[in-house]
């Protein structure tokens, strides 16, 4: 058979920044690959919001140039992934009643607390996977019903983004249970909505919380509307429900075993382990969230500002530097050579520390360092955190000895190998697909549900082992960053009341 006769199957991933998409082949090999970005805008301090439309004009960009690449007429199926917790309070037409709140967005703290405090914080880690802080949905709803009265009472269901995209794609509201997971009332001992976490809420909020969207499992799939199918110029082929992104990037990296960690660097970086029951921390440091094949979970820690931090300290630099060039600027520097830097700068932290009042510093800074010195400390940062995490998993025997990473600056053979010295860990970078993981997972995701398509072998992935010299310096380092952490973090604690997860000593 001609090539140009064989199936795609088209992934396309609902990121914090864009929209990317691929288009793969059976055998697994990404034939084409696109992307569109969209704003954030940030009105207020602590605001995160972003137009739904903008994501429809950057899906119909994105299949656009998917087209030119791979004939529609070959389009088998659409799989989806994108970000969570972010809120769509959408209305009885389906419409966005209002601007959509990001992950990123910080407002929603007290409320996440205060849901908490009635819930009773372990128990809902319990019942959910999940440390519920006021980046999740059901929080995020009632700070809107405070400060945006009218979008509240506009609206009739509460969605995620992936729900708002299957939904204007297929006509169907449903969401996946990884996806379910963000909203912060999901159980998972039997996949349905806690109803006593709902109540709670809508006791804080006043008004009732807007009906939830049905859970289906990942693999459900749902024709595109005629409509749909005319505007993005192929046939109404199936789309699968797929997953959040961490989830279908660990698929996409091919992440399925309990010796394997999936380390996803992007705007924030999600590290996830994999075990084939929940597995609770009894200090809550790590999430546990369902898997986009039944019988996995995944115990996953979210670094909110590594990707956002590196472009926000390229941004200061000026012109000619990018994310890329400041990685690469901090691999010319000693780890040692670098003032010690927190990067807090979301703000706050989730990772192990689930500290909302965590703030970003420069500690040590004198007059002979330069841009370069300043970007090894940031990178210095984010390997520390890391490490942290994989650290935390480590405790439960799960994680394995391989790190399998993808995205931003994972890209670069010097984080990677900081990486491998500071966690004791081999670090593999898959041939071929790391950059766009989660589009490539929501592709596979779907070429197996629609047509039983499982693709060969993973692709041989460039390894970098750990080197014991260098082991030690990381060690030293992680000394000294403690010890900051800790002296800045009681500064940020001393003008706030509110209260914080219990933790270990040493991390708290």
């Amino acid at each position: 058979m001609d090539e140009s006769d064989t199936g795609v199957y088209i992934g396309l991933d609902l990121g914090t920044s864009g929209l990317k998409g691929v288009a793969l082949a059976p055998e697994g090999t990404v034939i084409a690959r696109a992307g569109a970005a969209y704003p954030t805008h940030r009105p207020s301090p602590g605001a995160c919001e972003q137009a739904p439309q903008d994501w429809i004009v950057a899906v119909e960009s994105v299949t656009a140039q998917l087209r030119n690449a791979a004939q529609p007429r070959r389009w088998r199926g659409i799989g989806l992934s994108a970000m969570i917790p972010t809120l769509v309070t959408a209305q009885a037409d389906g419409e966005p009643a209002g601007p959509a709140i990001t992950w990123q967005d910080s407002r929603a703290d007290a409320r996440g607390e205060q849901l908490r405090e009635r819930c009773g914080g372990d128990r809902l880690y319990r019942a959910t996977g999940q440390w519920v802080d006021g980046r999740y949905l059901v929080p995020m709803f009632l700070r809107v019903a405070d400060d945006e009265p009218a979008q509240a009472a506009a609206a009739t269901r509460l969605l995620a983004a992936k729900d708002y995209l299957f939904g204007w794609l297929t006509g169907e509201i449903a969401t996946d249970p990884s996806t379910a997971a963000g909203f912060g009332c999901y159980r998972l001992e039997d996949g349905a909505w806690d109803g006593e976490v709902i109540a709670a809420a809508a006791a804080l909020a006043g008004p009732a919380v807007p009906a939830l969207p049905a859970v289906l499992p990942s693999a459900t799939c749902w024709p595109l509307r005629g409509e749909i199918a005319q505007r993005l110029g192929c046939g109404r082929i199936p789309v699968c429900l797929g997953g959040a992104d961490s989830v279908v990037g660990a698929y996409g990296l091919g992440v399925r075993h309990r010796d394997q960690v999936a380390y996803i660097a992007g705007t924030s970086s999600v590290i996830m382990g994999v075990a084939d029951r929940p597995v609770m921390d009894p200090d809550h440091r790590f999430l546990v969230t369902p898997l986009a094949e039944p019988g996995g979970w995944g115990l996953e820690m979210d670094l909110l500002a590594t990707g956002s931090a590196v472009s926000w300290l390229a941004g200061l630099f000026g012109a000619g530097i990018d994310e890329a060039a400041l990685v690469a600027l901090a691999a010319g520097v000693d780890p040692r050579d670098a003032p010690l830097v927190l990067p807090y700068l979301s703000p706050g932290e989730q990772g192990a520390l689930w500290d909302p009042r965590l703030r970003g510093a420069f500690v040590g800074l004198e007059l002979r360092h330069g841009r370069r010195h300043l970007a090894r400390g940031l990178v210095n940062g984010i390997v520390l955190e890391s490490r942290r995490c994989l650290a935390a998993l480590g405790e439960t025997g799960r994680a394995g000895r391989e790190i399998r990473v993808a995205g931003g600056s994972a890209a670069d053979p010097a984080f990677r190998a900081d990486l491998a010295d500071a966690t004791g860990h081999r670090v593999g970078l898959p041939g071929g697909h790391g950059a766009d993981c989660s589009a490539r997972g929501a592709a596979l995701l779907a070429a197996l549900v629609i047509d039983g398509v499982r693709p060969g072998p993973e692709p041989a992935a460039q390894a970098t082992e750990p080197d014991p010299v260098r082991a030690a310096i990381w060690d030293e380092l992680w000394a000294s960053y403690e010890r900051a952490r800790q002296a800045v973090a009681r500064h940020d604690h001393a003008g706030s009341s509110a209260p914080r997860r219990p933790s270990r000593a040493g991390q708290t």
